[in-house]
Formats: structure tokens, C-alpha cells, sequence
């Protein structure tokens, strides 16, 4: 890896972010890794302790006021990993938040980069792919899921998935929209300025020390309901579970960003589409049944058959880019990533239950 010195994670209490932090601080022991976070979404504040005990820095700071960034002093790499993650935010809600992290707080964060003359990897998300695109894929009902038949495919389409030369004409939410303004951004930045950046459009992230929602985290949301208690849903397109994604465990992640950071020349100013594939992707049905298997627990999981507007039913990552530049390829089935959060929601029940127990009926 690049010998990095001093490196800049925002986000830095995020699911993510942490994870990322932590990962980078074992492999750097030399090395400074700082994380800045707000601690707005709940459950970040069990990060805090993880974050010390490895070695790696906290700042509290929001990446909305440009003087917080500055505070965490100089750095050579900024992984920007901050956002409001939700895909439904603004439909029904001031969208200003939403913006002002995700777009706004960006440029402070490129602002931070240029002055540093720093390394940029922006995680950015497949969400800014359009949903009217992606609702009119030639989706069929198969073994509990839905797929795109074999030999069917279009631009960036098939049933490998969706690569990054997918349309991106189209509506995509205020969540993807901002993201994908702030891809172009980095892009600008970098080109301009004369650092290098990387772009990873993560599909589906997963893994321990999720706080699952709705949302964000529908894994550990599933698993911990089934451990846990309460209710569930199957949430549009018919109600019945048959919405597919496939899933990438954190870890595998961070191990293709090592080969991204050890071969600069090849990820320099490159956008990836990054997931699990279709080998991990799994239906809500299908996770159901994975839960039960684990939990011994039946919910007898009740299904609507609205679909909120920001909903697709089917999003697989075609990973090929990524697989020829770093000879990369996830490492976790999504078996062992369903058991790794459980066996996490076992460990950590105490701390966990007033997070994730059933404090409301939830719906996916």
C-alpha cells in the first residue's frame, strides 16, 4: 500500500467508516487514522470505544461546517465515507440535511483534499443509477426471487448484473442524486487539482456493528428481528419477498480497497461498481427462510403490495471492472455473512437490543 502517513476517514463512526478505520490502523500501524463523525445515527456512539482500543483517532465533527474537517490537521488520504444513507429521505421531509451532508458537505470535504494535496476514495452508491431504468428490467419470478432470464441483456444490463455503463438518464432520488453530483465533483476535483481519486459505487454493505434499519441494513435489521423480536414486512412489488440484492460483507470491501491503494496507476480517476454479485445476492424471502434457520423463529412475515417511489425490486452488482483491474473477488457467501451477524447480535445483546429490539413494527 501507498505509505499514507496521516489518513482522514469522515464517517469515521459509521458502520463503514469504523470499519474502514480499523482495518487500515492494523495494517498501518506507523500510520495516523483519524474519524471524524457527527454520531447523528444511533448506535454510532458503540463505535467510539472500538475506534480507541485499535488505535485509531475520534474527532467529533460534522462535515457541514468546513472548520470541523480543518480541525482534524493535515492529511496525504481522505476516505470519505459520511452521508445520509437514506433513499427515502426528502420524499416526505425537508431535504436539507439530505443535501447539505451529502453534496455540500462533500465539497468541504474535496476543499479539505486540495488544500492537503490528499488522496480522495469517494463511496459513492448504486442508487444513482435511475429507478425507472431499473423498474424496466425484464425481471421474472424464479425459485423465490426475482431475475433477469439467462442470455437477456442491454447497456450495462444482464443477468450478471448492472455495470457501470448502466443509462444513467433518469430520476434516482435526492439520495442518489446528490451522490452522483458529488461523483462528478470528485472528478473535477482531482482532474483539476491534480490528486488522485477513486469512486466505488457500493451496492448492498453489510456485516457486524450494522445498526440495521429499513433503510440502510436490512441484514442485521432481518436477523435481529428474528433473534430479537418484533415484526417484519415484505414491503411492494406484490408483497411476497421476491426483491433481490445481492450483499458484500465490509471486510471484502476494505480488501479490495487495499489493491486499489497498491496499484494507484490503475484506480486513478476510475469509477467501480462494487457488491457481492450475483453469487451473494439473496431475495427477502430467501433471508427469511436463512433467519429462521438460525433463530429457530418463525414471525410469519405479512406482506403490502405498494411500493414506496424510491423502491426497485431487483439490483445485482456486476463486479467485472473491479475483478480485471485488482484480480478481486468477495471472500463471504451470504450464509456466512447472515451468520457472522448473528452470532454478533448474540455477543452483544446487551448493548444491542436498545438499539435493534422491537421498538416498532418495520417493514422491507
Amino acid at each position: 500500500m501507498h505509505s499514507y502517513k496521516k489518513i482522514l476517514i469522515t464517517g469515521g463512526a459509521g458502520f463503514v467508516g469504523s470499519s474502514l478505520a480499523i482495518a487500515l490502523k492494523q495494517d498501518l500501524e506507523m500510520s495516523t487514522v483519524t474519524a471524524l463523525d457527527n454520531l447523528k445515527r444511533r448506535g454510532s456512539e458503540l463505535a467510539l470505544d472500538r475506534l480507541l482500543s485499535n488505535g485509531v483517532k475520534f474527532l467529533h465533527g460534522d462535515i457541514r461546517q468546513p472548520e470541523d474537517i480543518a480541525e482534524a490537521g493535515p492529511f496525504d488520504l481522505l476516505i470519505e465515507c459520511s452521508a445520509e444513507p437514506s433513499v427515502h429521505a426528502g420524499y416526505e421531509s425537508d431535504p436539507r440535511y439530505l443535501i447539505d451532508t451529502n453534496l455540500v458537505g462533500t465539497t468541504h470535504c474535496l476543499e479539505a483534499a486540495r488544500k492537503n494535496c490528499a488522496d480522495v476514495v469517494f463511496l459513492s452508491t448504486s442508487r444513482v443509477y435511475p429507478i425507472a431504468t431499473l423498474r424496466d428490467l425484464p425481471l421474472q419470478v424464479i425459485d423465490q426471487r426475482f431475475t433477469i432470464p439467462l442470455g437477456q441483456s442491454g447497456r450495462g444490463w444482464s443477468d450478471q448484473g448492472i455495470s457501470e455503463e448502466f443509462a444513467l438518464t433518469g430520476a434516482r432520488s435526492l439520495y442518489g442524486a446528490t451522490k452522483l453530483a458529488s461523483e462528478l465533483l470528485v472528478v473535477e476535483y482531482g482532474s483539476m487539482y491534480g490528486f488522485r481519486t477513486i469512486i466505488n459505487r457500493c451496492g448492498v454493505l453489510t456485516g457486524p456493528w450494522q445498526m440495521g434499519k429499513v433503510d440502510q441494513g436490512f441484514v442485521t435489521l432481518w436477523a435481529a428481528r428474528h433473534l430479537y423480536g418484533g415484526t417484519i414486512k415484505y414491503l411492494g412489488f406484490g408483497g411476497q419477498g421476491h426483491q433481490v440484492r445481492d450483499i458484500l460483507h465490509v471486510s471484502d470491501l476494505y480488501a479490495l480497497l487495499r489493491h486499489q491503494l497498491d496499484h494507484p496507476e490503475i484506480a486513478n480517476g476510475k469509477t467501480f461498481n462494487v457488491g457481492g454479485g450475483r453469487s451473494s445476492s439473496v431475495s427477502l424471502i430467501e433471508l427469511t427462510q436463512l433467519c429462521e434457520e438460525l433463530s429457530g423463529n418463525d414471525l410469519r412475515i405479512s406482506g403490502e403490495p405498494y411500493s414506496r417511489d424510491a423502491d426497485i425490486p431487483w439490483y445485482i452488482t456486476d463486479n467485472t471492472q473491479a475483478q480485471r483491474c485488482f484480480d478481486w473477488q468477495p471472500a463471504y457467501s451470504v450464509e456466512a455473512i447472515v451468520k457472522e451477524i448473528f452470532d454478533w447480535l448474540e455477543e452483544h445483546r446487551s448493548k444491542l437490543v436498545p438499539i435493534l429490539g422491537n421498538s416498532n413494527t418495520l417493514s422491507g
